[in-house]
């Protein structure tokens, strides 16, 4: 073997190893990434986002986003909140939409009886306002869940049809007594163009999403 063919056989081994090593912190990567989401949702789970209370002194304060809660929800005593506090957005000027406010619950049983109500009412009048409450979610949960809402429109008020978003962010469907799961949003599409809009009459009614 001529010493050319050597320093190309030398070559092709190290590039052969740069791509497995590429492979390993590519996979590693991933792992890490997956463990810094998993621990900033947990690290959200006693939070929610209360969406539609006017701004003004003290209205996020931990005081005042108690007793809106306690009256919203009906609540026996109002919940003991850690701290709240408005998204880190620039103030709105007159007329403008309010900044969503941020508030973690000490105890998570407080954050799960409010946030099942929540779901259920949808929107919500208290002090002469309306308000809604959702969790708060990590950017890419966010996102990975915004992207069903197509899919979800598409379902809303079919015949037959049940569906939810089960944490993190899958979509369950339910049609005819068979339950189907996604995590992929262009399956999803495929399987209601396929299998449900074809079928299913559509009512005036809206299912629970």
């Amino acid at each position: 073997m001529g010493d050319a063919e050597r320093s190309l056989t030398a070559c092709s081994d190290d590039i052969e190893t740069l791509k497995r090593e590429v492979k390993r912190l590519g996979v590693l990567a991933d792992s890490l990434q997956n463990k810094c989401e998993d621990l900033e949702s947990r690290s959200r789970r006693n939070n929610i986002r209360i969406v539609g209370v006017p701004e003004g002194p003290n209205s996020c304060s931990t005081t005042s986003v108690a007793d809106l809660l306690q009256e919203a929800f009906n609540l026996a005593d109002a919940p003991l909140i850690d701290r709240s506090h408005r998204s880190p957005q620039p103030v709105p000027k007159q007329g403008q939409r309010p900044r969503t406010i941020v508030a973690r619950l000490h105890y998570y049983k407080d954050c799960a009886t409010i946030l099942s109500q929540a779901k259920e009412k949808q929107r919500i009048k208290v002090k002469g306002v309306t308000i809604s409450v959702y969790p708060d979610y990590t950017a890419q949960v966010a996102k990975a869940r915004a992207a069903f809402n197509g899919v979800r429109q598409q379902l809303r008020g079919l015949e037959g049809v049940r569906f939810g978003i089960a944490h993190p962010a899958r979509l369950r469907i339910t049609y005819n007594g068979t339950e189907k799961s996604f995590l992929n949003p262009e399956e999803a599409q495929a399987y209601v163009t396929q299998t449900i809009t074809p079928h299913a009459a559509r009512t005036d009614r809206q299912m629970p999403s």
